[in-house]
């Protein structure tokens, strides 16, 4: 694993990451369902990374499962590695 400080751009990159967002009552991304809303909580994930500033320590991912963008501090990212993109 390497540090998010290190990547090489241009490379497509992965990482687990954790964010206080609204969840539905099985602690979930609300999506199109009806399941009522629980309230904020923390969940995690796993996200593509689509930008990074490095001054205010921030990333944009993109979390596949959820298919919703996130940003995220450096200090709730971790397991950062290539990813590849197969269909």
């Amino acid at each position: 694993m390497m540090k998010i400080e290190d990547i090489t751009p241009g490379k497509s990159y992965g990482c687990k990451f954790r964010v206080t967002t609204m969840l539905d009552e099985f602690g979930r991304i609300p999506g199109l369902s009806d399941t009522p809303l629980k309230g904020p909580g923390k969940y995690e994930g796993f996200g593509i990374l689509q930008k990074r500033d490095t001054q205010s320590r921030l990333v944009e991912l993109y979390d596949t499962k959820a298919r919703k963008e996130f940003v995220v501090s450096f200090d709730d990212i971790w397991d950062v590695d290539e990813v590849e993109y197969t269909e």
